[in-house]
């Protein structure tokens, strides 16, 4: 993609109503407008890096079995009044009429269409387990949406409904989905880090929300460092197989949020060269629920004696576009965002320093053509401007290498690297630089891990 040609409307100032770094930045880089109070329009830039966020999540709900679908954004109030959630939910429900007079609703989440799906078409034990997941924009009406699509009325979520024969296989995929998660995060550059989590009225002790450090999060929590820097599980993890031991090992160490702990307890439980207390962004929960949704609306299957069973359920919910400014708030300095290289919306930028000059033309032509073809995703700036403001670009926009080509390199052959993360520069020559940057680009996408 030529920087001249694509859609990028940077700001120079920061809006006033954005209160967090990850807004701040989000439109200054031209990635979000907003449209309403919580509703935002993803431009280029922002919709490119969610769309890499939505395929992580993807690969890895896929990799552990779980089968992708697509349900209505508007449903039938009926449904809910089957499960008894439709007056209890509030006001966050956003209640609509067709022009039939039928009450509607806009999703805020999907438990019992679901359900209803699943109890249509599944009869039988013999085809349980079975996780559907879909990826679908979600409407709450908060009373009062900020920090950007932080915290949104208007939000995409991948939400994943698990079915079982009973509570132990239930405990089975709420551990393929715990395992799934650690993978998700780790591919986007994150250190997601599973908290236990009130499970509410429901009770039973399967509910975790998974956290990403970072110094402007929402919630204060309590963790064993260990668990910030341990190895998540690998690509060949099987996960038709027994996931318990990574489980309880994930779950043996001590990690809770302020609300479900307090500091006392923490430095009572955990060793001193090992407590670490900070901040967290909530950007996943999983959750077992049992037959609260299956029991009133009826989703049963013959079990193994011939005799109807009511099935055990589970939710599982990341929301990407909470997830991109959590990468942010996690990854940013003071010119701007830091992208990891999996979730970059370009992963390196030649920037031409001298657009006009045909040395420099040609050269810079050469190197995006040939990183074209070495399968970097890669952009080219040929705006007609001063350097200062292509590298103020690439800073702010959070590209992580920047090539730098120039008349005065260009001489002697040589051009220069920039890894936006750490500031450090390579001076190479011209033949050499297209390897190298695939050489320090394609471990980093953490695609094979």
């Amino acid at each position: 993609m030529r920087l001249s040609r694509y859609f990028l409307p940077l700001l120079k100032e920061t809006p006033k109503e954005a209160e967090i770094i990850s807004h701040q930045l989000m439109l200054r880089a031209g990635m979000i407008k907003q449209q309403a109070a919580g509703s935002y329009s993803w431009l280029p830039l922002g919709f490119k890096v969610l769309n890499k966020v939505i395929r992580i999540v993807e690969e890895e709900q896929n990799r552990s079995g779980a089968v992708q679908l697509l349900m209505p954004t508007v449903q039938s109030a009926d449904l809910w009044r089957e499960s008894g959630r439709y007056d209890d939910y509030g006001k966050e429900m956003l209640r609509i009429q067709d022009r039939h007079e039928r009450d509607m609703l806009f999703g805020p989440t999907n438990e019992e269409m679901i359900t209803d799906i699943f109890r249509t078409y599944v009869s039988s034990y013999k085809d349980l387990p079975l996780n559907l997941y879909h990826i679908q924009w979600k409407f709450r009406d908060e009373v009062r949406p900020r920090f950007g699509t932080m915290r949104s009325r208007e939000f995409l979520m991948k939400d994943a409904y698990s079915f079982d024969l009973d509570e132990a296989g239930a405990k089975r995929a709420f551990q393929r989905m715990f395992v799934a998660y650690l993978r998700t995060f780790y591919r986007m550059g994150l250190t997601g880090i599973p908290m236990r989590a009130d499970a509410g009225p429901i009770g039973g002790d399967m509910s975790y929300e998974f956290h990403v450090l970072a110094e402007t999060g929402e919630s204060g929590v309590f963790l064993d460092s260990d668990l910030a820097s341990k190895p998540v599980p690998p690509i060949d993890t099987d996960f038709s197989g027994d996931l318990s031991p990574i489980f309880d090992d994930w779950t043996s160490l001590f990690a809770a949020t302020d609300e479900m702990t307090d500091e006392a307890t923490f430095r009572a439980s955990v060793s001193g060269n090992k407590q670490l207390a900070a901040r967290g962004i909530e950007v996943g929960h999983i959750f077992y629920f049992g037959t609260k949704y299956s029991e009133p609306m009826g989703a049963k299957v013959t079990g193994p004696d011939g005799k109807d069973v009511v099935v055990h359920m589970g939710s599982y919910g990341i929301g990407p576009t909470r997830l991109v400014p959590a990468i942010i708030e996690a990854s940013h300095d003071e010119n701007g965002i830091v992208w990891p290289v999996s979730v970059a919306p370009f992963e390196a930028v030649v920037i031409n320093l001298k657009v006009g000059d045909g040395q420099s033309d040609a050269a810079s032509q050469r190197l995006y053509d040939e990183l074209g073809r070495a399968g970097i995703d890669v952009l080219l700036d040929d705006r007609d401007q001063g350097a200062g403001g292509k590298f103020a670009t690439a800073d702010l926009i959070g590209i992580p290498y920047q090539l730098i080509v120039g008349p005065r390199g260009l001489k002697d052959g040589q051009v220069e690297i920039k890894h936006r993360k750490s500031g450090e520069r390579e001076t190479l020559s011209l033949e050499a630089a297209v390897g190298r940057l695939a050489a320090l680009i394609v471990p980093q996408r953490r695609d094979t891990v």
